[in-house]
């Protein structure tokens, strides 16, 4: 479920945005190891107390519940496989542009990075004018579909990119 169980780390300290609502309400969370909170705890009480306005939100809290029950009990890791393999697929022919410095897949993220910095500005217009909104930064062109996205409509992002790359 994280990038840390990939790499087969366990990490200190977890921070969990987005993830946790599905992007649909503001929500975060920090989790910790048993060590670090163990030391957290035997501090001066209050020394890493922090809560903004929307801390423990009622309603984030339960569409967190819901999608981490989707989480638990759905086949995105299926719906996952999908992605990257059709990622990979639409997307390999973009290793062919001489500007092109590197074309990556992992489980449903597909980076086209260029030898380059691209113009975010131009580039999203470009995108737009091909009929879907992809936001590139730095170097990259990125996706991160939903994982309930379906290979038609993921067939069209993948266009988009190769044909807006080709124009680069």
């Amino acid at each position: 479920m994280f990038a840390s169980d990939e790499a087969k780390v366990s990490p200190d300290i977890m921070c969990l945005g987005k993830s946790l609502s599905a992007g649909y309400l503001s929500l975060a969370a920090v989790a910790v190891s048993d060590k670090l909170a163990s030391a957290i705890d035997k501090g001066e009480p209050g020394a890493l107390m922090h809560g903004p306005t929307y801390m423990a939100n009622p309603l984030a809290c339960a569409v967190a519940n819901e999608n981490l029950n989707i989480l638990a009990t759905g086949s995105w890791r299926t719906q996952v496989q999908a992605i990257e393999e059709q990622l990979r697929r639409e997307l390999a022919e973009c290793k062919d542009n001489a500007n092109v410095a590197d074309v990556r897949v992992k489980g449903a993220i597909g980076v086209v990075q260029m030898k380059y910095e691209v113009d975010t500005d131009a580039l999203c217009e470009k995108f737009v004018d091909a009929g879907v909104w992809v936001r590139p930064f730095g170097h990259l062109i990125y996706l991160m579909p939903p994982f309930i996205i379906n290979s038609d409509d993921l067939a069209i992002l993948s266009k988009a990119v190769r044909e807006v790359v080709r124009t680069l």
